[in-house]
């Protein structure tokens, strides 16, 4: 085999890759759904049973003679904390709303990455940014504006998953920063730890329960955890260092438009027309955004969310 056509079997095992994360991601809208838990316990059994898989071998990444800097140490925590709320929000909305929109909504973390880095980091960012904004405000306030007249409830269910945006963009800044003084196993591993302990307080404040579910709740947290959380992130991860992030992250916004697809035949959830022109001005809005900001390899974790 020459060299060329191994070149080319690797790309496609690459976009093959980027292809499987994609769905797997897509995917979890519909577990979360099919677990039907309450959000909480859901984000807890997604990121504990990830976090108990990968304990090994981040552990031993932490071994002596790795010297670990308590500030991002401290980093890392505070994007586990930040997860936890992403998780414990999206996977509630998922509950009220519909998979597609909780996923769309969700997925608005490049605005408030953006605005984040504006007012923390005093990043300037150009007419793209603001475009791309105004254009994700429009189509948000279409699809809440349809699902408000049709059902009040539903109208709070895509609130919830925006606020859920809002913490997982909280959480790649906190990353971004953590990963200067930690590799990305580790960084990635101490915030899932630090976000399922957050998630069992908050599960058992709450009063909800985190065991007694039916075998099949158990097999959807168990696929949402193994699936979404850990394949779809590490196929996405590994394609990400080694393709264009442009083409990763332009690839990711195929999220919302599979879960819409894919919760037509699995969870029996129609589309609107509103819903889908709400949908396409959000992620042309999305896609403006990402050209002005790019997700560089550095700012993803290995193994990140959901949200998502």
């Amino acid at each position: 085999m020459t060299d060329t056509t191994l070149a080319g079997s690797r790309r496609w095992l690459l976009y093959l890759a980027l292809a499987f994360g994609v769905v797997g991601l897509s995917m979890s809208a519909i577990f979360a759904r099919w677990a039907g838990t309450p959000g909480p316990v859901t984000g807890f059994y997604r990121l504990g049973i990830a976090a108990a898989v990968l304990a090994l071998p981040a552990l031993r990444q932490a071994r002596p003679p790795t010297r670990l800097s308590q500030r991002h140490v401290l980093l890392a925590i505070l994007a586990g904390l930040l997860f936890a709320g992403d998780m414990a929000t999206w996977n509630t909305a998922v509950l009220i709303t519909n998979a597609a929109n909780a996923t769309l909504m969700g997925n608005t973390a490049p605005i408030w990455v953006s605005l984040g880095a504006l007012i923390l980091f005093r990043e300037r960012l150009g007419w793209a940014f603001w475009g791309g904004l105004a254009l994700a405000l429009l189509g948000a306030g279409v699809i809440l504006g349809g699902d408000f007249l049709r059902h009040p409830a539903l109208g709070v269910g895509d609130l919830l998953a925006l606020v859920a945006g809002v913490f997982y963009g909280g959480y790649f800044l906190a990353t971004q920063h953590a990963r200067v003084g930690l590799n990305s196993l580790l960084t990635w591993w101490i915030s899932a730890a630090a976000g399922t302990a957050a998630l069992l307080a908050v599960s058992l404040l709450l009063r909800q329960p985190i065991t007694g579910y039916s075998l099949a709740a158990y097999a959807s947290l168990a696929g949402v955890a193994l699936v979404s959380q850990l394949g779809g992130y590490l196929s996405v991860s590994y394609a990400l260092g080694h393709l264009p992030a442009s083409v990763v992250a332009t690839t990711l916004l195929l999220q919302p438009v599979l879960t819409a697809i894919l919760a037509v035949p699995l969870l029996g959830e129609g589309i609107g027309w509103g819903q889908v022109l709400g949908g396409a001005i959000v992620l042309a809005g999305i896609w403006l955004i990402y050209r002005q900001r790019a997700i560089q390899p550095e700012t993803v974790p290995a193994l990140d969310p959901a949200g998502s």
